[in-house]
């Protein structure tokens, strides 16, 4: 899988907050400053083209939805992170974000009872 850059990111992540819509609800949908009306076409068309959109016609107007859904786009982004920069070895991710973010107690916890809810659905 492709990744987005980070315009086609923000466009994707409207797409996939509203579900679904026409070019103005996904303006409508965009934070202040919003990009120009122009440039969100632009970056749904590069969307369609890289497979992550895709739409259905009404009359003359587009309806825009995501074929990519986002749970599935992120695990294969973090996944590629591991790879390139973790020797893909989640183990080496977690650290490095222990070690250099100074986890709570309370974080480490959390930390401990998701690694034995995990390890307890493998038995």
């Amino acid at each position: 899988m492709k990744e987005l850059t980070k315009s086609e990111e923000q466009v994707m992540q409207v797409i996939w907050k509203i579900g679904e819509g026409f070019a103005n609800e996904i303006m409508t949908a965009f934070p202040e400053p919003k990009p120009a009306y122009n440039t969100v076409l632009t970056m749904v068309r590069i969307l369609e083209k890289k497979g992550f959109v895709g739409h259905e016609t009404f009359c003359k107007a587009n309806r825009y939805k995501a074929l990519i859904d986002k749970e599935e786009y992120s695990q294969n982004f973090v996944d590629s992170i591991v790879k390139r920069y973790f020797n893909n070895s989640y183990l080496d991710l977690v650290s490095a974000f222990a070690k250099k973010e100074n986890f709570s107690i309370k974080e480490l916890e959390e930390l401990k009872k998701i690694i034995r809810e995990i390890d307890n659905k493998q038995l």
